[in-house]
């Protein structure tokens, strides 16, 4: 029987069914219930009836137990370090490891030479964009990414910036995508990187990778893409794609936190200057002990990704299809965030009109969602993703992202409308701009007075 599963009678044994410990969906609390049987739960001076129903696949995804069955004996009775050369324990956790290694190559479609391990896409990403312009900065002295680029890409960005590198910041279109015409007349001779991003964490939107990777290998920049929300959900082909540097990330596909791989080509060799120093494990890449477990798992989440990616896309675009129609039935004036042609389907970015975001997110405490608002020190700022897109601040404003999952079912798709329905149109009920925008008044023509 798998280890994951010898486990269950321990959280048995602390009091709550399992069924009802370990579920993500917010079930109403029965009525008359005595105290002793309320499982309510308080966090943050917020009291829900139970656990809310989990949509946001984005931040994280739960591990499949798969993943978990193949970990747990590396930290029970395989716990050697993989880089102890001398005895049976350390031989067992580097064959583990290589293991895996090619586990997370073959997803990818690359050697497993060019797998090097890591704390997750974060690190990739800094190792990529300044370990390469750091490496080749006697002849590379400019990059090429988007606006719409994970935060950690573009700070790596603004801090070579401070070192004297130049950026060129790429918009994207009303849909999210980059203009190839606009990408291909900003290379320059000098140009030493080409970082956009696979999937966008925010709005789900594809770019064209393999027309990217075609115009970079055409002029002879390599291309980093951040893979981390693409890995296992999209098919990725590195030599098709015409990718040379690929962060990924363990936790976005099923798998442990902590753990990520940086994907950096052999032929032609890209090179990076290490942004850690140490040991020189990792072939000197990423000096630090690998965490076998982690590592173990990642491998396992790639695997099971590669058997289960074509039926867990069909099944997810069907959940979003539901959500998306059951929400559009009973409310009006719902927009969609990003192209939903060119979209990874576990990613729906809407924005309810005449809805602010945050009120919307407060009252939606049974669902776990996002929020395309980013809270600052001293005001919400709409998300810079969306202003990219041309979204207008008001609409930026009201944005919910949800993500849906291999875990996620019907019944909680279904709750989700019920709840963000209810919501939305308590909010509107509340709002004198929805009143009288139903009764035809053109809210932009009208001059706000200050007080």
């Amino acid at each position: 029987m798998a280890l994951s599963r010898r486990l269950l009678p321990l959280f048995l044994r602390r009091g709550a069914p399992a069924a009802r410990a370990l579920s993500t969906a917010a079930a109403p609390a029965p009525a008359f219930a005595s105290e002793e049987e309320d499982d309510s739960i308080t966090a943050k001076g917020v009291r829900i009836s139970g656990r809310p129903l989990y949509m946001d696949m984005q931040a994280t995804t739960p591990v499949d137990p798969r993943v978990l069955d193949a970990m747990l004996p590396f930290y029970l009775s395989r716990y050697g370090n993989p880089h102890s050369r001398t005895h049976l324990y350390g031989w067992e956790s580097d064959a583990a490891v290589e293991a895996a290694r090619a586990k997370v190559a073959s997803l990818v479609g690359g050697d497993p030479r060019e797998i090097f391990f890591t704390s997750g896409a974060t690190e990739c990403n800094n190792i990529a964009v300044k370990g390469v312009m750091r490496f080749y900065r006697d002849r590379r002295r400019h990059v090429i990414t988007t606006q719409t680029e994970h935060k950690c890409v573009l700070d790596s960005c603004r801090y070579l910036q401070q070192e004297g590198f130049e950026v060129t910041y790429l918009p994207v279109g009303s849909d999210g995508l980059i203009d190839l015409a606009q990408l291909e007349d900003a290379i320059r001779p000098d140009t030493g990187l080409v970082s956009v991003m696979a999937v966008n964490n925010e709005i789900g939107v594809v770019q064209p990778l393999e027309e990217i990777g075609r115009i970079c290998k055409e002029k002879g920049v390599p291309f980093h893409t951040d893979a981390a929300q693409a890995l296992g959900k999209i098919p990725i082909d590195v030599n098709r794609m015409g990718i040379g540097l690929m962060s990924l990330s363990g936790h976005k596909i099923y798998g442990p936190k902590g753990v990520g791989a940086l994907y950096l080509r052999r032929r032609p060799r890209i090179r990076v200057e290490p942004q850690m120093s140490g040991g020189g494990q990792e072939r000197g890449i990423r000096s630090g002990t690998v965490p076998t477990p982690l590592v173990v798992g990642f491998g396992a989440a790639c695997e099971i990704a590669a058997q289960e990616m074509d039926y867990d896309h069909r099944r997810v675009s069907a959940l979003q299809q539901r959500l998306l129609d059951g929400i559009r039935a009973q409310v009006d004036e719902v927009v969609i965030n990003g192209s939903m042609e060119h979209r990874y389907p576990g990613n729906l970015n809407l924005s309810f009109a005449y809805v602010e975001g945050e009120s919307l997110l407060m009252g939606l405490k049974e669902v776990a969602v996002s929020s395309g608002s980013a809270c600052t020190s001293a005001s919400l700022e709409p998300s810079y993703v969306l202003r990219a897109l041309g979204v207008e601040e008001d609409m930026a404003h009201t944005s919910i992202r949800f993500g849906i999952g291999r875990f996620t079912t019907e019944e909680e798709v279904d709750r989700a409308i019920e709840l963000t329905v209810h919501q939305v149109k308590k909010l509107r009920d509340m709002s004198p701009l929805y009143e009288m925008a139903k009764a035809g008044i053109d809210l932009k023509s009208i001059e706000w007075s200050q007080h």
